[in-house]
């Protein structure tokens, strides 16, 4: 059965690598070769072509591949009030290899500006495709798990319950903001529950002085305030996230620490969970999702090579899932996004796209047209 609202049987997290000319650009502008106006102009080009890539592949909703950003995270939330993007003495861990050093520092009241620039982003989108538009910013969790309690002012928030309070009001408004300029389709990028899944990750807080005990509950309470006007013809879903930079990840383990609060308890309408390799576990945790409409967007196919994937096998892993959770409740997608970061994953453009027709393919073969 084909869905006829977000999210869709086959769909798309969100970031794809970046092009060539893109590329090129953002080189220039980085040396100061053009003008900030000329690099819009080369973005504004480069979706409007990556648009209608999307709509020809046979998707539903279109993103703006996330051409205009550096990382998937930082570039909106360090354009809250309250939070800036500075520079730091590391980048972040990945397996093997190591982000640019940069980080986030809360030194005011977090709020959300009316003239925040994904809003104008996310209407450039909308006007420029024939299918949904679909806009992705980082959760309300990240800003807090990703540098912790040493990356929030004691002067501006001596008490965090009042800082988890401003970020969900923060988010709320996002939501009316983004519902408000035609978005029908928002997604909060999350890496936190995939965190409190890994014992390494969990560890890394407790060095750090964060005690992660409680944390599920109070991002439930922050969630569900973020989301808790959202009209009834909006979509929210997540992407639980176990690290996506050049190909490789950081968080390993089940969703099972988290599935009974995640799936059960957060309003969402839809969870991207990847599944691409035996780092996520089993479909046990599934058995948690309630009946009824929320869905479960399954990541089959990985984004992290060039390799396409067998369709017997994806559709033996949803027949496996469905053993967990009615198979209504089901989509496809790639596990992550293509470049969660400018610098992109390990894969050709071909390659890419070969795997988005797979899984318009795959969807209308295990759900129907």
């Amino acid at each position: 059965m084909k869905r006829t609202k977000p999210p869709y049987r086959a769909d798309q997290v969100g970031s794809f690598l970046r092009t060539a000319p893109l590329k090129e650009a953002r080189a220039k502008r980085e040396k100061g070769e053009i003008t900030a106006e000329q690099l819009k102009a080369v973005e504004d080009e480069e979706i409007k072509k990556l648009i209608r890539k999307q709509e020809e592949v046979g998707l539903q909703l279109a993103t703006d591949g996330e051409f205009r950003r550096s990382w998937w995270h930082f570039d909106f939330l360090g354009l809250l009030d309250g939070v800036k993007l500075v520079e730091s003495d590391h980048g972040i861990q990945f397996k093997g290899v190591e982000t640019k050093a940069q980080t986030l520092k809360i030194d005011g009241k977090v709020d959300f500006p009316a003239n925040h620039p994904f809003v104008e982003h996310f209407k450039f989108l909308k006007a420029n495709t024939k299918v949904m538009p679909k806009m992705t910013i980082p959760s309300p969790t990240v800003l807090h798990f990703r540098g912790g309690r040493r990356s929030i002012s004691k002067d501006v928030y001596p008490d965090m319950d009042a800082f988890f309070a401003d970020t969900a009001k923060a988010y709320a408004k996002a939501v009316k903001v983004f519902y408000d300029a035609g978005c029908r389709y928002l997604q909060f990028d999350d890496t936190v529950w995939a965190y409190l899944c890994s014992p390494a990750e969990l560890q890394k807080a407790r060095e750090r002085g964060d005690d992660p005990t409680g944390l599920q509950e109070k991002y439930v309470e922050m969630l569900n305030t973020a989301i808790a006007a959202k009209p009834a013809d909006m979509a929210i879903t997540t992407h639980v996230c176990r690290g996506n930079f050049r190909s490789t990840w950081i968080s390993e383990g089940g969703y099972e620490p988290v599935a009974e609060n995640l799936l059960g308890k957060v309003n969402y309408d839809g969870y991207f969970l990847e599944y691409d390799t035996d780092r996520a576990g089993g479909f046990e945790p599934l058995r948690f999702l309630p009946k009824g409409n929320k869905q479960v967007v399954l990541g089959l196919i990985t984004s992290k090579s060039g390799t396409l994937e067998n369709k017997d096998d994806v559709k033996r892993r949803i027949e496996e899932a469905a053993k967990f959770a009615p198979i209504e409740q089901f989509c496809l997608s790639p596990q992550c996004g293509f470049a969660s970061t400018e610098e992109g994953n390990i894969l050709t453009e071909d390659q890419q796209w070969a795997k988005m027709r797979e899984i318009v393919e795959l969807a209308e073969e295990v759900w129907g047209k």
